[in-house]
């Protein structure tokens, strides 16, 4: 075998094809990994545009053994591994391509194409330089030849639609010149090591062998195996007394979080986790033979190690009042603010900055996020904000005053800190309910109902307690006809409702979701006036709950949330004054896969407006990629279009692309996307509602208990019978019934491995007795093996489409398409097949796992 590093540009060059092996497994890189690749591109582009010369980022090795030698005369390379590497990059330049095209680069574009993405005098197979496995060719190819299903569904087209939204979102904050440097990083700036195999080596042996190694040091292993080499006479005693408790003190994944955040509080705001042996070698080096020098930094490192543990358990730190903001940036979750609060603790204990000091600027740390949330900015880009703040405020003599500072300046794209007014307005009119991760969204709450300063507080520790919508997300008749006194000109009250349901004014907590269901507001004052909180004691004392009421509350609420989260220094304007609102509508429609359609309505209650002026900024710009995929809400096209085409042109579009019309004109419903959908695509947090709950015994039998009675109460009798009777065949076969712990009582068919809490479990549906609808999961498919693995998903989907009454739209592959409950009930036979065929599938995966084999390439 021959090794070398090289460029991707360098790797590809001539005419040649990359062939993926039928062995190999489908491209499973999702968004976790996209991201991750991103970031490190963005940092090559940001220190290529500062005219620096970076250094390439190593991405990592491509396997390659050559092929048989095409009938064109190709020279065919089987990707014996990196197959993820080498299908992501190519799915990146398919998306720089079609980028240049929409903003009338041709040029630019036809470079690209030619002489990276296809072998251009080439045809047939041979056309292309990239062939991956049977199951992803055709979407492959279909982003390769931009053709109108480029885009659909899958981990291939959700990869081109993340490069295509990513690179029209930095293009327009940073301009043409940063989409040319982000050609020159994918080209040039990412090393790639090229291992070829020679004649007659055994590929698949290779491919077992790479597949399955043992577990490879870390670089908290590299860095202490030449700390210590470095200390021949001193090492066993520094490595008994500071090197060993700091590490059975943390364990190894917060030892690795720890000489990382060591090298971003000295100052190196550009340090990677994954090149910190390299980093800390590189500090460590002009001390490396001096022993107590070297035994100094480790003594450093190990008291910076109790300050992690202040803040993974603030419970340790001593200070009460930093101990309490310590507390909640924990329930916050994330790791964005430990750079900043490490290099606080730091001050504090060497009496640089009080404890009050330090607390008071995690105030305005916490605050800066809250905010952000509130106002829907994204979250890109603030893990550099707070890299870069210890070497910021380094030198001041207020760390408070100098975090408020830093976070006040430069107020545009990931540094925009929201004033009052804007905060004000977008707890008025944004979906919070979509907003962050469920923690995020139920600490916001519990701080404001902390603030109403309760003689008896309620003890969240013990309290079950989960977010509630007032006004229910499936309304009864009785909730429409309240709302309809309310409505504008042209607006119905369920586009009403759509607008209001998951605002802040219409969220509070509550232990008795179940109980709250979709009843009427009468019931529901009668629940929450015997509530502790004192939130929704206010709720209780209302005449009504409609519009009006909902608003009055969010203003009382906005009131609140600018007194607890301080904002940045008075004066401060963003740079950059479009509304965050249709930046994310334009983010929205880049992320929705090709067969696929949406209202306006269920984009106005995405970014928090309403439909009309949705259609008005369609219709007021020009070239908005995805604007004919926005429907009214009956599924016609749209007599104003923002892109210049003729209706008949935006339908033959739609249809080429996979939507189907009826007779009348109206794009099949199975095909649209609703506002949940769109979140889910953004990589917005699902809602509480849509996975089981952990349940002791009895709380099973009690939400087993609610789940059937509301299925009575809701559902004719047949399919009460139907649904039950497929329930009871699936616990026969040794299934679990698991819940949620909505107000409406979702069962989910569960197959659980292992008794034991915290042991893999999967699910195929989720049962819904209110709404009367079925869902099926494959959002969280995708995530569990072994149905993270694209074909069977697929197969899942086919065999649901076979039983008459279900057509679940293949461009909905990554969501949660549903079909009546009724059916479920009418075709129980078939469905219990369909479950059976689930629960072998996943118990042969786990039987492999299990004896040690890998299911993933089996």
């Amino acid at each position: 075998m021959h090794a070398q590093e090289t460029t991707f540009s360098e790797l590809i060059q001539g005419e040649k094809q990359f062939q993926v092996p039928l062995y190999q497994r489908t491209y499973s890189w999702q968004r976790d990994e996209l991201q991750q690749l991103w970031d490190d591109v963005l940092e090559l582009v940001e220190e290529h545009l500062e005219g620096r010369t970076p250094a390439a980022h190593f991405l990592g090795s491509v396997v390659l053994a050559p092929g048989r030698i095409s009938a064109g005369g190709i020279q065919r390379w089987l990707v014996v591994d990196g197959q993820q590497r080498l299908t992501t990059l190519m799915l990146a330049f398919a998306a720089l391509r079609d980028h240049h095209r929409e903003r009338g680069a041709e040029r630019k574009a036809e470079r690209i194409h030619d002489l990276v993405l296809v072998n251009k005098y080439r045809s047939g197979d041979d056309h292309y330089r990239l062939l991956p496995t049977q199951a992803d060719r055709d979407a492959f190819t279909a982003c390769v030849e931009s053709s109108p299903r480029a885009g659909g569904p899958g981990n291939v087209g959700a990869a081109y639609r993340f490069f295509l939204g990513a690179l029209t979102e930095g293009e327009e904050n940073d301009g043409e010149a940063w989409t040319d440097a982000v050609e020159t990083v994918l080209s040039g700036l990412l090393s790639i090591v090229e291992i070829t195999a020679a004649e007659g080596d055994n590929v698949y042996r290779i491919f077992e062998s790479i597949n399955n190694t043992g577990v490879g040091l870390s670089q908290s292993d590299l860095l202490r195996n030449y700390l210590f080499m470095c200390l021949p006479t001193r090492g066993e005693a520094v490595y008994r007394s500071l090197w060993l408790p700091m590490q059975e003190r943390l364990g190894p994944a917060n030892l690795e979080l720890l000489v990382w955040l060591d090298l971003v509080v000295a100052g190196n705001s550009r340090a990677k986790q994954s090149e910190i042996y390299r980093d800390q070698k590189k500090r460590l080096e002009p001390v490396s033979s001096d022993e107590a020098a070297l035994e100094a930094e480790i003594a450093s490192l190990a008291r910076r190690a109790e300050r992690l543990m202040r803040i993974l358990e603030p419970e340790r730190e001593p200070d009460p009042e930093l101990r309490e903001v310590l507390e909640r940036l924990s329930r916050w979750g994330g790791q964005t603010h430990y750079p900043l609060a490490l290099h606080l603790l730091d001050r504090v204990d060497d009496g640089q900055a009080t404890p009050h000091q330090a607390a008071q600027a995690l105030v305005y740390a916490e605050s800066y996020m809250v905010r952000r949330l509130f106002t829907g900015y994204s979250t890109t880009g603030s893990n550099r904000v707070f890299m870069e703040m210890p070497k910021e405020i380094e030198k001041d003599d207020d760390p408070a005053e100098a975090v408020r500072r830093f976070l006040s300046k430069s107020q545009t794209g990931a540094r925009v800190w929201p004033d009052d007014d804007a905060v004000r307005e977008a707890i008025r009119t944004r979906p919070f309910y979509k907003a962050g991760r469920s923690n995020q969204r139920f600490q916001v709450l519990r701080r404001l109902e902390e603030s109403y300063g309760a003689s008896e507080p309620v003890d969240f520790a013990k309290a079950r307690l989960t977010v509630e919508h007032v006004l229910p997300q499936s309304p009864a008749q009785q909730w429409l006809d309240l709302l309809a006194e309310e409505t504008e000109d042209g607006q119905s009250p369920e586009e009403l409702h759509a607008g209001l349901v998951h605002t802040l004014g219409n969220l509070t907590l509550s232990a008795d979701n179940a109980k709250l269901s979709n009843h009427p507001f009468r019931r529901k004052q009668e629940i929450l006036d015997f509530s502790a909180l004192r939130m929704n004691q206010e709720i209780a004392g209302r005449e009504r709950w409609g519009k009006a009421e909902i608003l009055d509350r969010a203003a009382d609420l906005a009131d609140r949330a600018v007194r607890l989260w301080p904002g940045p220094v008075a004066g401060t304007v963003p740079v950059d004054d479009e509304w965050s609102g249709w930046k994310e509508l334009r983010a929205a429609l880049l992320a929705m896969p090709a067969g696929t359609w949406t209202t306006y309505g269920d984009v106005a209650a995405l970014i928090g407006t309403h439909a009309v002026p949705v259609g008005q900024h369609l219709a007021s710009r020009a070239n908005v990629h995805g604007a004919y995929r926005v429907l009214t809400a009956d599924g016609r096209v749209s007599a104003g279009l923002s892109d210049g085409q003729e209706s008949g042109d935006v339908r033959t579009r739609l249809e080429a692309e996979g939507v189907p019309f009826d007779e009348a004109g109206r794009a099949r419903r199975s095909h649209r996307l609703t506002t949940a959908d769109l979140a889910a695509l953004l990589g917005k947090d699902i809602a509480e509602d849509v996975e089981p709950s952990p349940q002791a015994d009895d709380e099973q039998q009690s939400a087993a208990g609610r789940f059937e009675k509301q299925l009575r109460d809701n559902q004719t009798k047949e399919t009460v019978d139907g649904v039950l009777n497929v329930l009871r065949f699936w616990e026969r076969q040794g299934g679990h019934l698991a819940y949620g712990r909505a107000s409406e009582t979702s069962c989910f068919p569960t197959a659980r491995f292992g008794s034991a809490p915290g042991s893999r479990a999967l699910w195929p549906l989720a049962l819904y007795p209110i709404s009367g609808t079925v869902e099926v999961v494959f959002q969280y498919l995708k995530r569990r093996p072994p149905f993270d693995d694209e074909p069977l998903r697929r197969e899942l989907m086919t065999r649901l489409n076979e039983i008459q009454g279900i057509y679940l739209a293949e461009a909905k592959l990554d969501l949660r398409p549903s079909f009546p409950l009724e059916v479920f009930a009418e075709h129980s036979e078939e469905i219990c097949g369909v479950l059976e065929w689930f629960a072998h599938t996943a118990a042969l995966a786990e039987a492999r796992r299990m004896v040690g084999g890998n299911p993933d390439t089996l």
